[in-house]
């Protein structure tokens, strides 16, 4: 079995994140984690949140904070609610760390060394009031094309035109707020992205067969373009410094590392962050001389805009480099999860984010149904109406009900321990068989990354349960043949059970509390608990024995009501008002 690497886009570290950000990238990536653990892989799922450029020393400077501190407290917030989110990680580490640092450098150094990094002399906005020179978004002015008067330097966020800050109309310092600003020389490093575009198209040619069409598509077009000599050092306090042995005279002046450019690095920092923390090998994850017999499969999961980075830019850094550095073999990309059509909005109050999420219900909710309706093919919209009727159908009828109705009426006409009853007949063996077939679905759509699919195989296992359950009636055949009412209850157990150890990667709280129900070894034995179903299992139906012990949980989903729905409406947005 190849060992796998699993990494998502680096959550900003400048405020807490909406639900488009958790099932764009984060979400999807801990699914995957969990199903190929289950199946006895050796995986490292690696995150952080990325601390560096200009909105971070905004935010702190806005609380009168130092920015380590602000980072360092925002980074803990973030954990805090992934951490509600049952994101399993191996390891959530911070693009601010020394090995991050280490790393950064090191890279640079080698592309000086090879050519691929030049120093070359830029026109930047000074603004003497503050003593330094304004990167693009500490300059704030009115949009020239709209008129928005909070216009940032590198774009309007009204009618998201790219800017430059010259275009600026009565530009102003984001630190001091001064209008005294001057245009003057100053210098830079350059990666010579253009001197390795040969070698980034023959590299996303022998891998984007691999990755879905709207990774490829975007990789296709920027290559199509041109890639460009970009600057990867900025004006800023707060950063990884460029390395006074090589860069004097910058270093001297404070230069830092732009944050485009040392993000990415951090998934190779954050594995060595958890081998410091932990004793592991994260050069054998990474450097693939390293690897040797032992091969690493790496799928990184983001949204559509991050694509361009992960796809091309980054990819050409690695290349750069001339080490063995892994380089990724499957770009999972999302769309946008959009809110009733439109974006997310703190500002606006429109929208949930994850923090309010959590308070409102707990996780399981919010995973099933993001990942049900995860942005896969195109944007998908969240609406209270959907997530209700979701909820209600999928999660506290076809499976909740399930669950409670089988547990309760057993206990109630055969005590506390799973009835015996009589042997398996035709309807077990239709049923096993559809089970292992719904079952190897379910299996080839998670190992597909097709999560929207995936999610109505899964599905589909919960109705195939309530299909056999209705077809039996046992509430019926208890009248006439209690054993076959018993051997009914039994089967429908065993499907509980089976249920608890394949929805695990969705909803791994009520999951486990399925597990719970019954006593069996497993439940006392980690490695017995990351198990799977094999084909033949799912057909005998047979993992829980007449006579284990088993209790009946409180119930698993609560129904939403219209109350419920209303309630949500009034407090995050509803549909946009027609004009």
């Amino acid at each position: 079995m190849a060992r796998h690497l699993i990494t998502s886009a680096l959550p900003y570290i400048n405020g807490i994140k909406h639900l488009g950000n958790m099932v764009g990238s984060m979400l999807p990536a801990d699914v995957y984690a969990r199903y190929l653990r289950q199946r006895g892989h050796d995986v490292l799922y690696i995150c952080a949140t990325d601390e560096h450029g200009t909105p971070a020393e905004l935010a702190a400077k806005e609380q009168g904070i130092p920015v380590a501190d602000f980072c360092a407290q925002a980074h803990d917030a973030q954990k805090a609610v992934y951490d509600g989110f049952a994101l399993a990680f191996d390891y959530f580490g911070r693009s601010s760390s020394p090995q991050n640092v280490e790393i950064t450098q090191h890279f640079a150094r080698r592309l000086n060394e090879n050519g691929f990094i030049e120093e070359r002399a830029i026109r930047q906005v000074y603004s003497p009031a503050d003593s330094r020179f304004l990167p693009d978004r500490y300059v704030e002015g009115t949009c020239p094309h709209c008129g928005y008067d909070k216009a940032r330097g590198d774009q309007c966020e009204n009618c998201t035109r790219v800017l430059d800050p010259t275009d600026l109309i009565d530009p102003r310092s984001a630190i001091s707020g001064s209008t005294d600003l001057e245009v003057r020389e100053t210098k830079h490093l350059f990666l010579l992205q253009s001197k390795l575009q040969h070698e980034v198209e023959e590299w996303v040619t022998a891998h984007e067969g691999q990755w879905p069409h709207l990774a490829s598509s975007i990789a296709r077009k920027w290559l199509t373009e041109g890639l460009h000599d970009r600057a990867i050092t900025r004006d800023l306090d707060w950063g990884v410094p460029v390395p006074a042995d090589t860069w004097p005279e910058l270093a001297a002046e404070g230069k830092v590392f732009y944050v485009w450019f040392d993000a990415p690095i951090e998934y190779i920092a954050a594995t060595k962050e958890w081998a410091d923390a932990t004793g592991g090998d994260w050069k054998s994850w990474w450097y693939e001389a390293d690897a040797g017999d032992d091969p690493v499969r790496y799928t990184e999961f983001m949204a559509k805009d991050n694509v361009p980075f992960h796809t091309v830019m980054f990819p050409a850094t690695e290349l750069g480099v001339r080490e063995p550095w892994k380089k990724v073999d499957v770009v999972k990309a999302f769309n946008w999860l959009t809110y009733y059509g439109g974006k997310f909005s703190t500002s606006q109050k429109r929208g949930v984010f994850t923090d309010q999420a959590l308070s409102i219900l707990p996780a399981d909710y919010w995973r099933y149904f993001l990942i049900a309706n995860a942005p896969e093919s195109d944007d998908s919209s969240f609406t209270w109406e959907h997530f209700t009727a979701t909820v209600n159908k999928d999660l506290a009828d076809t499976l909740g009900n399930f669950v409670n109705r089988v547990l309760s009426f057993s206990k109630k006409r055969f005590g506390d321990e799973v009835p015996a009853g009589s042997t398996a007949g035709e309807a077990e063996t239709k049923l096993g068989e559809q089970i292992a077939e719904l079952l190897a679905e379910y299996e080839s759509q998670l190992e597909a990354l097709q999560f929207r699919k995936a999610a109505a195989a899964l599905r589909a296992l919960w109705s195939a349960g309530n299909s056999y359950l209705e077809e039996k009636a046992p509430w019926l055949e208890i009248k006439t043949d209690q054993d076959g009412a018993a051997l009914t209850l039994r089967t429908a157990m065993n499907l509980i059970h089976l249920y608890a150890v394949v929805s695990e990667p969705f909803i791994p709280a009520t999951a486990a509390t399925m597990r719970a129900a019954f006593a069996l070894p497993d439940t006392a034995s980690d490695e017995k608990r990351r198990t799977w179903v094999t084909a033949d299992e799912a057909k005998s139906l047979s993992a829980v024995p007449a006579g284990t012990a088993f209790t009946v949980p409180p119930v698993l989903f609560a129904k939403l009501t219209d109350d419920d729905l209303e309630t949500y409406k009034e407090r995050f947005g509803g549909a946009p008002e027609q004009p």
